[in-house]
């Protein structure tokens, strides 16, 4: 045969031109395992974080509920759920939660309205309205350890600015940070922080149309019935998610209640009896009197607490809320 002949001659097809599909197959494979290496590799430190700081600690003190771990004594047991049993027929226990519930009442609607208000204040067009944003959000950036000791200089006792304002005007000195005045201190360092709700619905006002509000104008509403009856559905979303996380923070209070004890906080005498709250029995139950367990069971009914609550608040606004999205239709 010539050469010519030769390679006249069809060869063996290629694996490509065998199975057409069979290359963009293994390309699509390749893609895919690339794109679950780049999401793992980015979840990676979020899982780590989560295991470690949030996943173990949660299974850790579980586990102690159990016991009546001391972390001195080498004589601990498992004791059941008696830590549950004794928490639950604790009187100082309930206390603490019913002074926790009405902190979360009073404080969580405040700070909702509050920040509403003032998100509606600067979402209308005045002069140097960027100005006024910073410095109402301003507050919120500052840490809480920082918020705690701002306010305990202010309201202290003996060199506070609040009784040096006080005395300066021939007035007696008030023993703020004790009851029955250390509840408002720490309410008021709550609305200090404004900002960060502020922030939140500024987000939200913004998201609505436009072309809704000026359509009730035109239709004659006044602006309380066009706020009462446009911006607040629209925003609910945003209502409920503050609503719900700020439920979740109230009940975990515990940093401002530092600005009212003492420094040493070698005892739980140093709260004043209005502000000894549900983690502040907690703190005491660990580092004051050692009871590990005990401590730990405390935890767990508070986080039962909150699964609780946040699943009685989704319930009460499921028909109260307004999703703009339109469902998906049924398959």
């Amino acid at each position: 045969m010539t050469v010519e002949e030769i390679r006249a001659v069809p060869g063996p097809a290629t694996r490509a031109e065998r199975a057409p599909g069979a290359a963009a197959t293994g390309r699509s494979s390749s893609m895919a395992v690339r794109r679950r290496r780049a999401f793992y590799m980015f979840t990676a430190p979020w899982l780590v974080g989560f295991v470690l700081l949030t996943a173990f600690p949660m299974g850790y003190a579980l586990w102690l509920s159990f016991t009546n771990f001391d972390a001195i004594s080498p004589n601990w047991r498992f004791v059941g759920l008696e830590n549950y049993r004794e928490a639950l027929s604790d009187p100082v226990m309930r206390q603490s939660l019913g002074r926790t519930a009405w902190f979360t009442l009073i404080s969580v609607p405040m700070t909702m309205i509050g920040g509403l208000v003032l998100a509606v204040l600067v979402n209308r067009p005045l002069k140097a309205r960027g100005l006024f944003r910073t410095l109402m959000y301003l507050p919120a950036v500052i840490p809480p350890v920082g918020t705690a000791i701002t306010f305990k200089l202010i309201f202290d006792t003996n060199a506070g600015a609040t009784n040096g304002v006080l005395d300066f005007f021939g007035m007696d000195a008030v023993a703020w940070l004790a009851d029955p005045y250390a509840r408002y201190v720490i309410l008021m360092s709550v609305l200090w922080a404004l900002g960060n709700t502020m922030i939140i619905s500024l987000a939200g006002l913004q998201d609505i149309p436009r072309e809704l509000q000026e359509a009730a104008r035109v239709d004659g509403a006044s602006a309380w019935r066009s706020f009462r009856s446009i911006t607040l559905p629209l925003l609910s979303p945003v209502l409920l998610f503050q609503g719900v996380t700020g439920v979740i923070g109230a009940l975990q209070t515990f940093m401002p209640l530092l600005l009212a004890a003492d420094s040493s906080m070698a005892g739980t005498t140093t709260v004043p009896q209005d502000n000894y709250m549900y983690m502040i029995n907690v703190f005491a139950q660990y580092f004051a009197y050692g009871r590990f367990g005990y401590a730990s069971a405390l935890l767990w009914i508070l986080f039962a607490v909150i699964v609780v609550v946040t699943a009685l608040i989704f319930k009460a606004t499921s028909g109260a809320v307004f999703y703009n999205v339109e469902p998906e239709a049924k398959k």
